[in-house]
């Protein structure tokens, strides 16, 4: 069981979570078989997670605010390793050094935190202190390169289906790899993929997946593109969403998720816009195809599919376009 590996304050959490009311310090210490002063730097090191605990005289403490990650839970759940990174650059980068140092696979990689964060293309992007889901899961598929799966639109459609088991939020996709709520991106996802040359095969597979779960803290300048998937408290843990993103991911059919995948679409129907051999082209989205890749009619009347790249909603003209 999970509890026998857990740290103090970790115990100390699932308390204060299972109350939902005041515990004073003096009953978590019992129940635990520790002193009064674990239990205070217990609530210190809670806090510096970014968890708001208050405190009373003569009714002890309570959980206000926040969640805190639980890897031996999400490991037992999912049946796969969960290394926790405190202080991680990025998740990515912890699955690539996972490799080097010969980790099973698959694995998950997660952090509270990112010091380096990036998105695609190598742009950074911003990652919390609290309130936000940073993973990476590192797969083995070892496949030819013409078996690669489509894994960026399989994880898209589980994020999306995870979200809409837990709770009843209208998220969609824009193509390729946001998730969004009304205007705003609460997640992305980040495929990156390790292969042979001399096999021509697909030896490893890195899926990121950041998602703004309750963040206060944007930064003015992403005020109008970032959004939360909740402004107040979440009605579940964050826990509960990364053990149902990687259930529906690792257990769903892959022809379910990409019909998903298709009925969750941001772009279809829209007029969009993208950038090929650095000439724009302007069309309106008509397909999602199995494989992952938009279907665009330009306005010359003729059909364009393209696998890779960034497209922007033209159609969206009362806000910034979407990037």
């Amino acid at each position: 069981c999970y509890n026998e590996v857990m740290k103090t304050y970790q115990k100390i959490y699932l308390l204060l979570k299972e109350k939902e009311d005041y515990i004073s310090g003096e009953d978590m210490a019992q129940e635990l078989g520790i002193s009064r002063t674990s239990i205070w730097k217990a609530i210190r090191q809670l806090e510096t997670f970014g968890l708001t605990i208050e405190a009373a005289r003569n009714r002890g403490y309570k959980l206000a605010e926040g969640d805190l990650l639980l890897p031996e839970l999400i490991a037992q759940e999912l049946n796969l390793p969960v290394h926790l990174n405190g202080s991680s650059d990025s998740t990515q980068l912890d699955a690539k050094q996972g490799i080097e140092l010969g980790h099973s696979s698959p694995a998950l990689y997660l952090a509270p935190h990112q010091n380096k964060a990036k998105g695609r293309f190598g742009r950074p992007f911003y990652a919390s202190k609290s309130g936000g889901i940073y993973m990476s899961l590192r797969l083995s598929p070892n496949v030819p390169f013409l078996a690669f799966k489509p894994y960026t639109i399989l994880a898209a459609a589980a994020v999306v289906k995870a979200i809409q088991s837990l709770c009843d939020l209208d998220v969609q996709i824009k193509w390729v790899n946001d998730i969004y709520l009304g205007r705003k991106k609460v997640a992305g996802i980040l495929t990156e993929a390790i292969s042979s040359m001399e096999s021509q095969t697909v030896t490893d597979v890195i899926i990121g997946v950041g998602i703004n779960v309750h963040i206060d803290d944007f930064p003015k300048e992403l005020h109008h593109i970032a959004g939360n998937l909740f402004e107040e408290q979440p009605p579940f843990t964050r826990n509960q969403l990364i053990i149902a993103i990687w259930k529906a991911f690792l257990e769903t059919d892959e022809h379910e998720l990409i019909t998903l995948y298709k009925e969750k679409s941001l772009v279809v129907g829209q007029q969009v816009s993208f950038v090929e051999n650095q000439i724009e082209f302007k069309g309106r989205a008509i397909a999602v195809t199995d494989t992952g890749n938009l279907v665009i009619q330009l306005e010359n009347g003729k059909a364009k599919t393209i696998s890779s790249g960034e497209i922007s909603l033209t159609s969206w003209t009362a806000s910034p376009s979407v990037e």
